[in-house]
C-alpha cells in the first residue's frame, strides 16, 4: 500500500479544493471590461458611419497592421457626417497586437475594441479584415465571422478605457461624457478608472470649458 499513500493528499483535497476550471469553450471566464480584443467600426445613431477617413490610426499603429484610405462624401448619399469617409479599413490580425493605439488617436471613437480574443484561421486571407466584416451591424452590434468564438455580450462594453480617460487622460472629466451616441447603444455612460488626488479626498472639479475657457 505504500505506493498508493501519495494519493492520499490528492483523496484529501478533491473535496475540499475550489473548482477554478470552467467548461471552456462551452463556458467562458468573465474577462475585464477593458480587455483589448477584436475590433469594431461604429456608426452614429442615425446609422451614418464614425470614420472620416483621416487615417490617424493607421499613422499611430506600432505593428502597421491597419491600412486605410479615405474618399470624399457622395454629395447626395453621404456615407459620414463629415467631407469625407473611410472608403477602405482593412485591419490584418495577424500583425496586430492589440495596443489600443489606434483607439486612442481616433478623432470620432469610429474605431473601439470588443472583448473578443478568440478567433483563428485557416486561411490566411481570412485575418485581414475589411470595412464590411469590422462596421457593425444596424443593431450596433460586431458582426459575427465564422472563425470567432461568440457566446454573449463580448461586444457589451466597447471603448471603455477611452471613455474613462477622455479626453487625453485628464482625471478631472471623470463621470463626464464626452463623446456622441452609438447606432443600438445610445449615448454610453462614463467609466471610472482615475481620479485627481486634491489632498481631501475627493476628485477635482472638471476644467471649465464654456466660452472663452480654455
Amino acid at each position: 500500500m505504500g505506493r498508493f499513500a501519495g494519493f492520499a493528499v490528492t483523496l484529501r483535497q478533491m473535496g475540499k479544493a475550489r473548482r477554478v476550471t470552467t467548461e471552456y469553450p462551452k463556458e467562458k471566464r468573465p474577462k475585464p471590461r477593458r480587455l483589448h480584443g477584436r475590433h469594431v467600426l461604429n456608426r452614429y445613431e442615425d446609422g451614418m458611419e464614425k470614420c472620416i477617413g483621416c487615417e490617424l490610426c493607421a499613422g499611430v499603429c506600432p505593428a502597421r497592421c491597419i491600412y486605410v484610405r479615405g474618399a470624399d462624401n457622395p454629395p447626395d448619399e453621404p456615407v459620414s457626417p463629415g467631407e469625407r469617409y473611410g472608403f477602405v479599413y482593412e485591419i490584418n490580425y495577424l500583425r496586430c497586437i492589440h495596443c489600443d493605439l489606434c483607439v486612442e488617436a481616433c478623432p470620432t471613437e469610429a474605431i473601439t475594441e470588443t472583448k473578443l480574443f478568440e478567433f483563428s484561421f485557416t486561411n490566411r486571407n481570412d485575418a485581414i479584415y475589411t470595412k464590411n466584416e469590422l462596421l457593425v451591424d444596424d443593431d450596433g452590434r460586431a458582426k459575427r465571422m465564422p472563425w470567432e468564438l461568440w457566446l454573449g455580450g463580448e461586444d457589451d462594453h466597447t471603448s471603455e478605457w477611452m471613455r474613462a480617460t477622455s479626453p487625453s487622460g485628464d482625471a478631472g472629466y471623470e463621470d463626464r461624457v464626452n463623446w456622441s451616441g452609438e447606432l443600438g447603444f445610445g449615448v454610453r455612460t462614463p467609466e471610472h478608472g482615475q481620479q485627481a488626488d486634491t489632498g481631501s479626498g475627493t476628485p477635482a472639479a472638471a476644467p471649465d470649458h464654456s466660452a472663452g475657457g480654455h
